[in-house]
């Protein structure tokens, strides 16, 4: 299982991405919002979706969730 964060600052398109806690493109401290631990990214979009209703993963660490 991996620790899975969500940027808080949306992209131009309004997508807020999920990123996993090792991926070089996470957020920073003052951007991110923790999701916990998940077995997958699906789990963590999911958790993120409960919060916001555009969300995305990340094209980088969670490819099969990017999708836009």
């Amino acid at each position: 299982m991996e620790r899975y964060y969500l940027n808080t600052q949306p992209q131009p398109n309004g997508d807020r991405e999920v990123h996993k806690e090792s991926c070089r493109y996470a957020p920073g401290v003052s951007n991110r919002k923790d999701l916990g631990f998940h077995a997958n990214c699906e789990s963590a979009v999911d958790k993120a979706k409960q919060s916001y209703n555009q969300v995305n993963g990340c094209i980088h660490c969670s490819p099969r969730c990017h999708t836009s």
